[in-house]
């Protein structure tokens, strides 16, 4: 098993974020925060020559703040680090993971925060699984222009071993993220709480997109709330037809919790920015999962060829 991080070397660990985005950016400020020597990789020229001239700008409840950061287009230019998030869109993963390749050394722990399910496999073909730690975050963010970051809800993250039973490395990154304020949690069950977080995104993001609710209105009484019912109810049955026991009503229940305020999900955000989405890996993994089990999903059916339709219509498939 590689040497953790922590146990290497008393310099402040060494840390690379791949994307800049919403929630690379919150992550990124929070190593920094927390003391690591961070550095943002992101395929975007003008967003990286913005970041190295004005830096980071993190707007939350409390107002806002300034974040001076490195950023880079070159991963050569960085060399072997301790720790590299990918927060990347989904379908970024493979060409993201083919960049940071020269990042990567035999001590590195490489860790996946993205949305959806399979991110730790597309990861695993070009990286040792034990080195390998996968997670989900409730964190939510949204990018007002490059650079300058909405910080709408902290939540908890729950990361664990891709492969394996060590929790040593994922509790390595929980303490590293400790001073700066979030709250992550190191936890044997990660793929469990994968498909936990895949229940409300399959049911909210693309009932979202397709119509522009928010939050708040999206978790309104009626029809709307419903399909996002019907299809929490179908994603929980294929995790229990994949050996992963969630509780129904505990499950809608935060849910609802969740559908509050003006916030916009990262689905809802792509379509108004004309980006693809993250369909593949979100409802699209549930009906791969499910026709693999026969259990029927025609809802979440419905969402994918909803969503890819109006991504070809608009020409960003």
């Amino acid at each position: 098993m590689h040497e953790t991080p922590s146990h290497k070397s008393s310099e402040p660990p060494r840390v690379a974020v791949i994307g800049a985005g919403a929630m690379g950016s919150i992550f990124g400020a929070a190593c920094i925060d927390a003391g690591a020597d961070t550095v943002f990789v992101d395929v975007s020229a003008p967003l990286v020559e913005r970041l190295q001239e004005r830096g980071l700008v993190i707007v939350g409840p409390d107002g806002e703040r300034e974040v001076p950061v490195r950023a880079t287009t070159d991963p050569h230019s960085v060399g072997v680090v301790d720790l590299i998030l990918f927060l990347v869109k989904c379908y970024q993963t493979e060409s993201a993971a083919r960049l940071a390749k020269t990042l990567v050394g035999p001590e590195t722990i490489v860790t996946s925060l993205q949305n959806g399910w399979g991110n730790g496999e597309v990861l695993g073909r070009f990286f040792p699984d034990e080195q390998i730690v996968v997670g989900v975050t409730y964190d939510s963010g949204t990018v007002l222009e490059p650079g300058r970051i909405a910080h709408n809800y902290k939540g908890t993250t729950f990361i664990g071993p891709y492969a394996g039973e060590s929790l040593d490395d994922a509790r390595w990154i929980a303490d590293l993220l400790a001073p700066a304020g979030l709250g992550v949690v190191a936890t044997p069950t990660i793929r469990a709480a994968i498909w936990e977080k895949l229940v409300m995104t399959a049911s909210t993001l693309p009932t979202s997109a397709l119509t522009g609710l928010t939050s708040g209105a999206l978790g309104e009484p009626g029809p709307m709330l419903d399909l996002v019912d019907g299809l929490a109810l179908e994603t929980l049955e294929t995790a229990r037809a994949a050996g992963y026991e969630l509780e129904a009503a505990e499950q809608l229940e935060k849910i609802r919790l969740a559908l509050v305020g003006e916030g916009k999900g990262s689905m809802l955000q792509d379509v108004e920015a004309g980006r693809q989405t993250e369909i593949a890996v979100i409802n699209g993994a549930v009906v791969r999962e499910a026709e693999a089990r026969a259990v029927d999903v025609p809802l979440n059916r419905a969402m994918v060829a909803l969503v890819e339709g109006y991504e070809r219509a608009h020409g960003f498939a």
